[in-house]
Formats: structure tokens, C-alpha cells, sequence
């Protein structure tokens, strides 16, 4: 008969943290089981090894997880509203029509993410990279992104409007029927970057490289 055993891990990781795991059974973290539909709402997942799990549709709205490792994590339909996600790791995880509404990702590494339709308004992304992230459909209106990395990105039909991207780095994005009106691009670089019927109606360009200067609004 498999028994649960109680694992210890550092004190930098998880503070007065509980963490349980059975041979065959779902990996629990400060009471949270971590499986789809499970509801963690402000769960304390600080620093935790979450790679390659399957979250779907999980509630984390208000969880701590700065610093986690979400590499390859399944998070698809997940609440993660008003998260704490600042440093985490989720290069290729899965976040389609995911909820970061209001969350902080900031520093963190989103890496090919597969972000499809991912519901984003006015979530903290300063310097975030997003390098390759597959974004199409997303909504980021109001998106704090000064100095994010969005080299690559997949942004076509993204709405971005009155998001800020001061310093970001889109070069070669794709960015066809990207909504950004009102948008602040200030010293952001578009080099490369596909524009193709996007719209920058009211978008703050000063210092922009490749912007276009030159946009009829």
C-alpha cells in the first residue's frame, strides 16, 4: 500500500510551507491539491516546482506564486486574476483563455508560451520576456509592459490598446490587425516587426525605432 511521506524541502523555497506527495497520488502544496478544477484561491505556492503539471481550469485568483517554476505547465482556462507570478518560470506552458486579469508577472519568463485568446487586461508585465510567445486573439488592453521582450512574438488580432509598452522590444513580432490605439510605444523597437493592418489610432511613438511615424489616423 502506497503512504503518503511528507517531504522536506528548504526553508528559501517554502516558508512554513506543507508539502505532500503520494507515489501515485496529485502533488499538495499548503493545502492545495494541485489537479484541474482544483480551487486554490490564494494559495502560498512561493518558489514551488510546478513543471509539466496539469492545471486546467484550476482556481489560483490571488495565489502567491513568485518565483514557481511553470515550465510546461498546462494552465488552460486557469484563474489566475490578481496572482502573484513576479520572477516565476513558464517558458512553453500553456495559458489558452487563461484569466491574468490584474496579475503580476513582472520579470518573469514566459518563453514560447502558448497564450492563445489569454485574458490579460491591465496585468503587470514590466520587464517580462515573451520572446516567440504565441499571443493571437489575447486581450492586453491596459497591459503595464515597459521593457518587456516581445522579440517574435505571435500578436496578430492582439488588443492592446492603451497598453504600455515603453522599451519593449517587438522586433520581428507579428502584429497584422493588432489593436493598439492609444497604446504608449515611447522608445520601443518594431524592427522587422509585421504591421499589417494594425492600428495606432492616439499611440504615443516618440522615440520608437520602425515605428510608423508616418500612420494615418
Amino acid at each position: 500500500m502506497n503512504t503518503p511521506c511528507r517531504l522536506l524541502l528548504p526553508l528559501a523555497l517554502f516558508t512554513s510551507a506543507a508539502v505532500f506527495a503520494a507515489d501515485d497520488g496529485p502533488l499538495t502544496i499548503n493545502g492545495c491539491v494541485l489537479l484541474p478544477d482544483s480551487q486554490c484561491a490564494n494559495a502560498d505556492l512561493r518558489g514551488a516546482d510546478l513543471s509539466n503539471q496539469d492545471l486546467r481550469r484550476i482556481n489560483l485568483a490571488g495565489a502567491n506564486l513568485s518565483g514557481a517554476n511553470l515550465r510546461h505547465a498546462n494552465l488552460d482556462l486557469a484563474n489566475l486574476e490578481k496572482a502573484d507570478l513576479s520572477g516565476a518560470t513558464l517558458n512553453r506552458a500553456s495559458l489558452q483563455q487563461a484569466n491574468l486579469r490584474l496579475a503580476n508577472v513582472t520579470d518573469a519568463r514566459l518563453i514560447a508560451i502558448q497564450g492563445w485568446g489569454l485574458f490579460a487586461q491591465a496585468t503587470q508585465f514590466k520587464g517580462a520576456d515573451l520572446t516567440g510567445a504565441y499571443l493571437e486573439f489575447a486581450r492586453l488592453s491596459g497591459a503595464k509592459m515597459q521593457r518587456s521582450t516581445l522579440r517574435a512574438a505571435d500578436l496578430e488580432m492582439t488588443w492592446l490598446s492603451k497598453a504600455d509598452l515603453m522599451g519593449a522590444d517587438l522586433t520581428d513580432a507579428n502584429l497584422q490587425e493588432a489593436k493598439l490605439n492609444d497604446a504608449n510605444l515611447a522608445d520601443a523597437i518594431l524592427t522587422g516587426a509585421r504591421r499589417h493592418y494594425a492600428t495606432f489610432q492616439g499611440t504615443n511613438m516618440e522615440g520608437c525605432k520602425d515605428c510608423p511615424h508616418d500612420w494615418e489616423q
